[in-house]
Protein backbone atom coordinates (compact mmCIF):
# COMPACT_ATOMS: atom_id res chain seq x y z
CA UNK A 1 0.00 0.00 0.00
CA UNK A 2 1.16 3.62 -0.48
CA UNK A 3 2.42 4.19 3.13
CA UNK A 4 2.39 8.63 2.32
CA UNK A 5 -0.14 8.97 5.33
CA UNK A 6 1.49 7.13 7.59
CA UNK A 7 4.49 8.61 7.36
CA UNK A 8 2.58 11.82 7.48
CA UNK A 9 1.01 10.37 10.81
CA UNK A 10 4.51 9.64 12.00
CA UNK A 11 7.11 11.95 10.88
CA UNK A 12 6.36 15.87 11.24
CA UNK A 13 9.39 16.74 9.06
CA UNK A 14 10.72 20.07 10.62
CA UNK A 15 11.07 17.11 13.94
CA UNK A 16 12.61 14.43 12.10
CA UNK A 17 16.02 13.53 13.61
CA UNK A 18 16.66 10.20 11.75
CA UNK A 19 14.59 7.65 9.84
CA UNK A 20 14.78 4.31 7.89
CA UNK A 21 12.39 2.85 5.95
CA UNK A 22 11.48 0.57 3.06
CA UNK A 23 9.05 0.39 0.05
CA UNK A 24 7.73 3.71 -0.70
CA UNK A 25 10.32 6.95 -0.28
CA UNK A 26 8.80 9.05 2.34
CA UNK A 27 6.39 12.07 0.77
CA UNK A 28 9.01 14.46 2.29
CA UNK A 29 12.14 12.85 1.18
CA UNK A 30 14.26 12.42 4.23
CA UNK A 31 15.60 9.14 4.89
CA UNK A 32 18.08 6.17 4.12
CA UNK A 33 16.55 3.42 2.24
CA UNK A 34 16.68 0.00 3.50
CA UNK A 35 16.10 -3.70 2.06
CA UNK A 36 12.39 -4.93 3.00
CA UNK A 37 13.92 -7.98 5.08
CA UNK A 38 15.63 -6.17 7.67
CA UNK A 39 15.57 -7.12 11.88
CA UNK A 40 13.94 -5.14 14.12
CA UNK A 41 17.54 -5.01 15.56
CA UNK A 42 19.09 -3.98 11.54
CA UNK A 43 16.56 -1.59 11.33
CA UNK A 44 16.95 0.24 14.51
CA UNK A 45 20.95 0.36 13.73
CA UNK A 46 19.68 1.86 10.27
CA UNK A 47 17.35 4.50 11.70
CA UNK A 48 20.20 5.69 13.97
CA UNK A 49 18.28 4.81 17.21
CA UNK A 50 20.75 2.09 18.39
CA UNK A 51 21.68 4.30 21.34
CA UNK A 52 20.75 4.06 25.49
CA UNK A 53 19.33 6.46 27.98
CA UNK A 54 20.44 6.98 31.48
CA UNK A 55 19.11 9.04 34.08
CA UNK A 56 21.87 11.59 35.88
CA UNK A 57 22.07 13.41 38.87
CA UNK A 58 21.56 17.21 39.02
CA UNK A 59 23.44 19.71 40.60
CA UNK A 60 23.29 23.93 41.21
CA UNK A 61 25.09 26.06 42.91
CA UNK A 62 24.90 28.96 45.07
CA UNK A 63 27.41 30.89 46.94
CA UNK A 64 29.47 28.44 45.83
CA UNK A 65 28.23 25.51 47.19
CA UNK A 66 27.25 22.63 44.87
CA UNK A 67 23.68 21.57 45.79
CA UNK A 68 21.78 18.05 44.52
CA UNK A 69 18.36 18.77 43.31
CA UNK A 70 16.82 16.09 45.15
CA UNK A 71 13.74 14.29 43.39
CA UNK A 72 14.29 14.58 40.11
CA UNK A 73 17.20 13.69 37.35
CA UNK A 74 18.49 13.95 33.87
CA UNK A 75 17.82 12.26 31.14
CA UNK A 76 20.77 11.52 29.39
CA UNK A 77 21.39 10.13 26.08
CA UNK A 78 24.71 8.27 26.44
CA UNK A 79 26.29 8.58 23.20
CA UNK A 80 26.06 12.56 22.84
CA UNK A 81 25.27 13.10 26.32
CA UNK A 82 22.40 15.14 25.38
CA UNK A 83 19.82 15.98 28.16
CA UNK A 84 16.55 14.57 26.41
CA UNK A 85 14.38 15.78 29.31
CA UNK A 86 14.13 15.99 33.25
CA UNK A 87 12.20 13.07 34.88
CA UNK A 88 11.19 12.11 38.52
CA UNK A 89 13.75 9.55 40.20
CA UNK A 90 10.86 7.01 40.28
CA UNK A 91 10.84 7.50 36.08
CA UNK A 92 11.32 4.07 33.94
CA UNK A 93 13.47 4.44 31.14
CA UNK A 94 12.60 2.03 27.93
CA UNK A 95 15.80 1.04 26.37
CA UNK A 96 15.54 1.15 22.45
CA UNK A 97 16.74 -2.07 22.19
CA UNK A 98 14.21 -3.35 24.35
CA UNK A 99 11.48 -1.67 22.18
CA UNK A 100 12.84 -2.78 18.66
CA UNK A 101 13.31 -6.55 20.53
CA UNK A 102 9.34 -6.67 20.97
CA UNK A 103 8.73 -6.79 17.23
CA UNK A 104 11.49 -10.04 17.07
CA UNK A 105 9.10 -13.29 17.65
CA UNK A 106 6.52 -11.39 15.09
CA UNK A 107 9.69 -10.61 12.46
CA UNK A 108 11.20 -14.05 13.07
CA UNK A 109 7.75 -16.25 12.65
CA UNK A 110 6.96 -14.40 9.43
CA UNK A 111 4.21 -11.93 10.99
CA UNK A 112 5.23 -9.27 10.31
CA UNK A 113 7.84 -7.06 8.29
CA UNK A 114 9.57 -3.51 9.56
CA UNK A 115 8.83 -0.80 7.16
CA UNK A 116 9.95 2.21 9.07
CA UNK A 117 11.28 3.95 12.29
CA UNK A 118 13.18 6.62 13.70
CA UNK A 119 13.39 9.39 16.17
CA UNK A 120 11.51 12.93 16.50
CA UNK A 121 12.15 15.78 18.61
CA UNK A 122 15.77 15.59 19.20
CA UNK A 123 14.92 11.80 20.34
CA UNK A 124 12.10 12.45 22.88
CA UNK A 125 10.16 9.85 20.45
CA UNK A 126 11.37 6.80 19.09
CA UNK A 127 8.97 4.82 16.68
CA UNK A 128 8.89 1.96 14.93
CA UNK A 129 6.12 0.77 12.13
CA UNK A 130 6.00 -2.83 11.38
CA UNK A 131 3.25 -4.45 9.02
CA UNK A 132 1.52 -7.32 10.40
CA UNK A 133 0.73 -9.95 7.95
CA UNK A 134 -3.08 -10.23 7.69
CA UNK A 135 -5.34 -8.31 5.69
CA UNK A 136 -8.71 -8.64 4.52
CA UNK A 137 -10.04 -7.10 0.97
CA UNK A 138 -14.26 -6.39 0.19
CA UNK A 139 -16.49 -5.26 -2.69
CA UNK A 140 -14.50 -6.51 -5.31
CA UNK A 141 -10.86 -4.80 -3.60
CA UNK A 142 -11.30 -2.16 -0.83
CA UNK A 143 -7.91 -4.01 1.03
CA UNK A 144 -7.68 -3.04 4.42
CA UNK A 145 -4.48 -3.83 5.38
CA UNK A 146 -3.12 -4.14 9.39
CA UNK A 147 0.38 -2.30 11.07
CA UNK A 148 1.60 -2.38 14.72
CA UNK A 149 2.90 0.85 15.69
CA UNK A 150 5.53 1.19 19.02
CA UNK A 151 6.57 4.75 19.98
CA UNK A 152 8.83 4.70 22.69
CA UNK A 153 8.79 8.46 24.97
CA UNK A 154 12.07 9.96 26.39
CA UNK A 155 10.20 12.75 27.58
CA UNK A 156 8.05 13.22 30.68
CA UNK A 157 4.67 12.80 30.92
CA UNK A 158 4.73 10.81 27.79
CA UNK A 159 3.90 6.89 27.83
CA UNK A 160 5.13 4.48 25.66
CA UNK A 161 2.07 3.32 23.09
CA UNK A 162 1.99 0.30 21.21
CA UNK A 163 -1.01 0.24 18.44
CA UNK A 164 -2.56 -2.21 16.43
CA UNK A 165 -4.36 -0.14 13.43
CA UNK A 166 -6.05 -1.22 10.56
CA UNK A 167 -5.43 1.12 7.54
CA UNK A 168 -8.18 1.20 4.49
CA UNK A 169 -5.75 1.33 1.61
CA UNK A 170 -7.48 3.57 -0.91
CA UNK A 171 -7.97 6.25 1.29
CA UNK A 172 -5.31 5.76 3.68
CA UNK A 173 -7.87 6.09 6.60
CA UNK A 174 -7.17 4.83 9.92
CA UNK A 175 -9.75 2.91 10.97
CA UNK A 176 -11.41 2.08 14.26
CA UNK A 177 -11.57 -1.05 15.83
CA UNK A 178 -12.75 -1.00 19.02
CA UNK A 179 -15.74 -3.30 18.66
CA UNK A 180 -16.29 -3.85 22.58
CA UNK A 181 -14.21 -4.81 25.25
CA UNK A 182 -10.45 -3.75 25.24
CA UNK A 183 -9.37 -1.59 22.24
CA UNK A 184 -6.18 -1.78 20.05
CA UNK A 185 -3.69 -0.14 21.87
CA UNK A 186 -1.60 -0.68 25.07
CA UNK A 187 -0.07 2.22 27.04
CA UNK A 188 2.48 1.95 29.48
CA UNK A 189 3.49 4.46 32.15
CA UNK A 190 7.37 5.32 32.77
CA UNK A 191 7.17 4.56 36.61
CA UNK A 192 5.96 0.91 35.95
CA UNK A 193 8.72 -1.62 34.23
CA UNK A 194 7.36 -2.15 30.87
CA UNK A 195 5.79 -5.47 30.54
CA UNK A 196 5.67 -6.89 27.18
CA UNK A 197 4.03 -10.15 27.65
CA UNK A 198 1.31 -8.10 28.64
CA UNK A 199 0.91 -5.73 26.09
CA UNK A 200 1.33 -9.01 23.38
CA UNK A 201 -1.67 -10.65 24.80
CA UNK A 202 -3.57 -6.99 24.12
CA UNK A 203 -2.32 -7.44 20.48
CA UNK A 204 -3.89 -10.31 20.26
CA UNK A 205 -7.33 -9.70 21.21
CA UNK A 206 -6.74 -6.88 18.96
CA UNK A 207 -5.41 -8.93 16.06
CA UNK A 208 -8.09 -11.28 16.70
CA UNK A 209 -10.63 -8.52 16.39
CA UNK A 210 -9.46 -7.69 12.40
CA UNK A 211 -11.81 -10.76 11.57
CA UNK A 212 -14.96 -9.17 13.60
CA UNK A 213 -14.07 -5.92 11.78
CA UNK A 214 -14.46 -7.72 8.24
CA UNK A 215 -17.50 -9.50 9.35
CA UNK A 216 -18.92 -5.77 10.67
CA UNK A 217 -17.65 -4.11 7.56
CA UNK A 218 -19.31 -6.88 5.58
CA UNK A 219 -22.39 -6.27 7.11
CA UNK A 220 -22.38 -2.53 6.66
CA UNK A 221 -21.41 -2.64 3.39
CA UNK A 222 -25.17 -4.41 2.76
CA UNK A 223 -27.14 -2.58 3.96
CA UNK A 224 -28.29 0.84 2.36
CA UNK A 225 -28.91 3.99 4.34
CA UNK A 226 -31.34 7.05 3.03
CA UNK A 227 -30.95 10.62 2.81
CA UNK A 228 -32.63 10.66 5.65
CA UNK A 229 -31.10 7.84 8.00
CA UNK A 230 -27.44 9.23 7.23
CA UNK A 231 -28.36 13.06 7.23
CA UNK A 232 -29.59 11.89 11.28
CA UNK A 233 -26.25 9.91 11.63
CA UNK A 234 -23.88 12.60 10.49
CA UNK A 235 -25.38 15.45 12.95
CA UNK A 236 -25.19 12.24 15.71
CA UNK A 237 -21.43 11.93 15.27
CA UNK A 238 -20.93 16.26 14.81
CA UNK A 239 -23.69 17.71 16.35
CA UNK A 240 -23.96 21.77 16.50
CA UNK A 241 -22.17 23.15 19.28
CA UNK A 242 -24.27 25.75 21.30
CA UNK A 243 -21.68 28.54 21.17
CA UNK A 244 -22.10 32.40 22.11
CA UNK A 245 -22.10 33.83 18.64
CA UNK A 246 -25.65 33.74 17.52
CA UNK A 247 -25.23 33.16 14.09
CA UNK A 248 -23.30 29.34 15.40
CA UNK A 249 -26.05 28.79 17.50
CA UNK A 250 -28.49 29.04 15.05
CA UNK A 251 -27.00 26.46 12.58
CA UNK A 252 -28.99 23.13 12.35
CA UNK A 253 -26.06 20.92 10.49
CA UNK A 254 -22.53 21.34 11.50
CA UNK A 255 -19.33 22.13 9.73
CA UNK A 256 -18.14 18.38 10.14
CA UNK A 257 -21.58 17.15 9.33
CA UNK A 258 -21.46 19.06 5.89
CA UNK A 259 -17.79 17.63 5.28
CA UNK A 260 -19.33 13.73 6.04
CA UNK A 261 -21.54 14.88 3.61
CA UNK A 262 -19.58 15.93 0.74
CA UNK A 263 -17.15 13.03 1.64
CA UNK A 264 -19.84 10.39 1.52
CA UNK A 265 -19.96 11.01 -2.53
CA UNK A 266 -16.20 12.50 -2.77
CA UNK A 267 -14.17 10.40 -0.62
CA UNK A 268 -11.45 7.76 -2.14
CA UNK A 269 -13.17 4.45 -2.52
CA UNK A 270 -16.63 5.71 -3.28
CA UNK A 271 -16.84 3.28 -6.10
CA UNK A 272 -16.76 0.25 -3.35
CA UNK A 273 -20.19 -0.99 -1.93
CA UNK A 274 -21.96 2.77 -2.91
CA UNK A 275 -25.15 4.25 -1.42
CA UNK A 276 -24.54 1.57 1.97
CA UNK A 277 -23.24 2.02 5.69
CA UNK A 278 -19.63 1.10 4.98
CA UNK A 279 -19.28 4.35 2.77
CA UNK A 280 -20.95 6.22 5.28
CA UNK A 281 -18.80 5.32 8.34
CA UNK A 282 -15.64 5.86 6.30
CA UNK A 283 -16.63 9.40 5.33
CA UNK A 284 -16.30 9.93 9.21
CA UNK A 285 -12.80 8.89 8.91
CA UNK A 286 -12.19 10.58 6.30
CA UNK A 287 -13.04 13.71 7.71
CA UNK A 288 -11.28 13.10 10.93
CA UNK A 289 -8.50 11.87 9.55
CA UNK A 290 -8.06 14.43 6.46
CA UNK A 291 -9.82 17.58 6.93
CA UNK A 292 -10.60 18.01 10.49
CA UNK A 293 -8.39 20.12 12.48
CA UNK A 294 -6.17 23.53 11.41
CA UNK A 295 -2.37 21.93 10.81
CA UNK A 296 -1.77 18.47 9.25
CA UNK A 297 0.64 17.72 12.72
CA UNK A 298 -3.08 18.99 14.94
CA UNK A 299 -4.76 16.42 12.49
CA UNK A 300 -2.71 13.71 13.13
CA UNK A 301 -2.11 13.95 17.03
CA UNK A 302 -5.58 13.84 17.46
CA UNK A 303 -6.54 10.76 15.47
CA UNK A 304 -3.48 9.01 16.80
CA UNK A 305 -3.33 9.75 20.37
CA UNK A 306 -6.35 12.41 20.94
CA UNK A 307 -9.91 12.50 21.16
CA UNK A 308 -10.88 11.66 17.48
CA UNK A 309 -9.90 7.99 17.93
CA UNK A 310 -13.25 7.34 20.48
CA UNK A 311 -15.19 9.51 18.26
CA UNK A 312 -14.94 7.20 15.21
CA UNK A 313 -15.11 4.24 17.76
CA UNK A 314 -18.66 5.70 18.77
CA UNK A 315 -19.06 6.57 15.02
CA UNK A 316 -18.64 3.01 13.76
CA UNK A 317 -21.16 1.31 16.45
CA UNK A 318 -23.55 3.84 15.23
CA UNK A 319 -23.38 3.02 11.95
CA UNK A 320 -23.65 -0.62 12.92
CA UNK A 321 -26.92 0.01 15.22
CA UNK A 322 -28.27 2.22 12.36
CA UNK A 323 -27.44 -0.37 9.92
CA UNK A 324 -29.36 -2.87 11.39
CA UNK A 325 -32.59 -0.88 11.46
CA UNK A 326 -32.47 -0.39 7.76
Amino acid sequence: MALSEIQRILIMSHEIENMAFTNEKPWHGLGIEVANNLSSEEMMIAAGCDWTVAKAAIFTHYSGVEILVEGSAALLRTSDNKVLDIVGEDWEPLQNAEAFKFFKEFIDAGQMTMETAGSLKGGQLVWALAKVGKSFTLFGGDRVEAYLLFTNSHKYGLTIDVRFTPIRVVCNNTLTMALGGKGNYFKSSHRVVFDAAKTKETLKIAEAKLDAYEAAAAFLGSKRYTEETVADYFNQVFPVQVVKEKVEAKRKVSKNANLAQLALIHQPGVEFAPGSWWQAANSISYVTDHLMGRTEEARVENFWYGPVKDKKNQAFELALEMAKKS
